[in-house]
C-alpha cells in the first residue's frame, strides 16, 4: 500500500523521511519511550535512521505496518509515531509514542484519533486493538479518551529487561 497523509486542526501525519531522523533519535532518548516501547535501549542514531529509512517504509510496503510520524501544522515539531499494524483480517493494533515536550496538550489523542477513522474507513478495520505494559497509566488514559475498552490484564506477557511485565489490553469496535 501507499503511505498517505492525513491532516488535523493542528497536525500532519505524514510518512518519515530521513530528513526525521535527528528528531525521531532526539524523541527516544525519553526513558519512558526506550522501557514502555520496543524502542531499543541504548537508542543510537543508527537506531532512527533505520526506523525512518527502512522500518517504516517497508511497514507500508508489505501493507502491515502503517506507520506515520505527526508533526505539529504551526512549527514542524515531531509530536509522535503513531501505528496501525495488521493482525489478522479487520483487526489491527494501535501503537504510538509521543515525544516528552509534546505530551500533555491533546496531540497525541489527536492523531490516534484520526489514525483509527482513518483505519476503520480506509482498512476496512472492524476492530483496533491496544496493548500497553502496566504502569504505562498515561498510554491507558489515552486510549480509554479514544473510545478503547479496557478488556482483559495478560500476565507476563513479554519480558521486558530480564522481568516478566504484565500488559493491559483493550479494544475498539468500528462505530
Amino acid at each position: 500500500m501507499d503511505p498517505v497523509t492525513l491532516e488535523t486542526a493542528r497536525l500532519l501525519l505524514r510518512p518519515f523521511g530521513p530528513s526525521d531522523a535527528d528528531a525521531v533519535y532526539a524523541a527516544c532518548q525519553d526513558e519512558d519511550i526506550q522501557y514502555y516501547t520496543p524502542a531499543p535501549s541504548p537508542y543510537r542514531r543508527e537506531d532512527a535512521e533505520k526506523y525512518v529509512g527502512e522500518t517504516a517504509p517497508q511497514g507500508w510496503a508489505g501493507d502491515r505496518d502503517h506507520i506515520l510520524g505527526a508533526f505539529r501544522s504551526d512549527n514542524g515539531a515531531l509530536v509522535g509515531s503513531f501505528c496501525l499494524t495488521r493482525l489478522s483480517e479487520g483487526v489491527y493494533e494501535l501503537g504510538y509514542w509521543a515525544a516528552k515536550e509534546q505530551r500533555g496538550r491533546g496531540y497525541s489523542a489527536e492523531a490516534a484519533r484520526v489514525l483509527c477513522d482513518w483505519g476503520f474507513a480506509v482498512l476496512g478495520a472492524h476492530r483496533i486493538e491496544w496493548w500497553a505494559m502496566v504502569g504505562n497509566v498515561p498510554s491507558r488514559a489515552l486510549a480509554e479518551k479514544l473510545g478503547f475498552t479496557v478488556e482483559g490484564t495478560l500476565r507476563h506477557r513479554t519480558v521486558v529487561r530480564g522481568e516478566p511485565r504484565d500488559w493491559w489490553v483493550g479494544g475498539l469496535l468500528k462505530p
